[in-house]
């Protein structure tokens, strides 16, 4: 068992061009006062964090680390959610993810690919130049589309997808085996490794890579019906990284899963601010201290009703109060005895 760090928070939902949200030491400062201690960068976003210079310079992230201590923070993980995605991108949302990659790479599948496994290589030396342990990321996807399939599916279609994705990314797990970090794929709807039957048949075509790991995230899960607590039993050894982030489901007669595409406040499955979901954050935390879960409780907020100020604010408490602080000792301890294999053999009447 063991105690979490935290609370920490993962930052790319609070970026803007305003003050205090548009540099990291001011953002930085802003977390801090509301209780947190750790910070997941979003290694995308420059007025942030340069990743060029992270994976080259190991004074930068010296300096930066330093900074960050000044203020009472620690890095927990860089991101690449972004660029991960575009490691895999079926061409039916080429447009829509075009936005993700560098002005010059848009409009040109393979070179925005090409940029993004680069930018995985150096987010894998910037977090070894950072002293980091796991680092999140998205999977991508080739398969999406055939999700819930009509007409049928060809046979082999999921097979030739997983074994692509896989050979995309092999050279990266190994990459970051190299930097002696675990990457951690936050599972998602809308990426190929979105449950876990399909981060199973990722691992198997990545022969169980050391360093092929999960992104927890049970508000996924929640929006896909999916018992997030067993999830925790059957993958413990790989939840690296932790999402606390909220969530709802309520089917109704006219909207289940899927939503009938409305927006975000009208669907049945919805994200929500820490405690005004339905997650139960009591249970996950147990588990997650049960089994020594070594990461960060880091808040990520996507409520759709919530203000993220509030939201952030509320979150920092949140979580601190649900962080348990693991015993040393077991609760009988008082009516132990020695050991001794004499008396332990007469009781056994042997």
């Amino acid at each position: 068992m063991k105690t979490m760090k935290g609370p920490a928070i993962f930052l790319a939902q609070f970026v803007g061009d305003e003050k205090p949200y548009n540099s990291l030491s001011e953002i930085a400062k802003w977390a801090a006062s509301l209780g947190f201690e750790g910070l997941q960068i979003p290694s995308w976003d420059q007025r942030l964090f340069d990743l060029d210079q992270a994976s080259e310079s190991k004074g930068y992230c010296d300096d930066l680390q330093g900074m960050l201590k000044g203020i009472g923070l620690n890095i927990t993980e860089l991101s690449t959610h972004l660029q991960g995605q575009l490691v895999a991108v079926h061409p039916a949302y080429d447009e829509m993810f075009d936005g993700f990659a560098a002005p010059e790479v848009r409009g040109n599948p393979s070179a925005r690919q090409e940029w993004a496994v680069s930018q995985l290589l150096k987010a894998a030396k910037a977090s070894k130049n950072l002293g980091l342990k796991a680092h999140a990321t998205f999977s991508g996807a080739l398969a999406w589309p055939y999700v819930y399939p009509w007409p049928q599916r060809p046979a082999g279609l999921i097979e030739t997808a997983f074994d692509e994705l896989a050979k995309r990314w092999l050279p990266i797990l190994d990459a970051f085996d190299e930097a002696g970090v675990d990457l951690a794929y936050e599972i998602h709807p809308g990426e190929d490794l979105h449950d876990g039957v399909s981060f199973e048949m990722f691992l198997e075509r990545v022969d169980n890579h050391s360093r092929c790991n999960i992104l927890y995230d049970p508000s996924h899960f929640v929006l896909q019906q999916l018992d997030y607590l067993e999830y925790i039993n059957i993958y413990a050894e790989r939840i690296k990284v932790f999402h606390v982030k909220d969530a709802e489901f309520i089917p109704s007669g006219r909207q289940g899963v899927y939503s009938g595409y409305q927006n975000w406040s009208e669907r049945a499955g919805r994200f929500r601010s820490l405690g005004d979901g339905q997650v139960d954050f009591k249970a996950i935390f147990s588990k997650l201290a049960q089994i020594g879960f070594e990461g960060w409780p880091v808040l990520e907020w996507e409520c759709c009703l919530k203000h993220p100020e509030d939201g952030a604010r509320e979150g920092a408490e949140f979580i601190s109060k649900h962080i348990i602080r693991v015993t040393e000792k077991a609760f009988d301890d008082f009516a132990a005895g020695a050991s001794d294999e004499t008396v332990n053999r007469k009781i056994l009447g042997i």
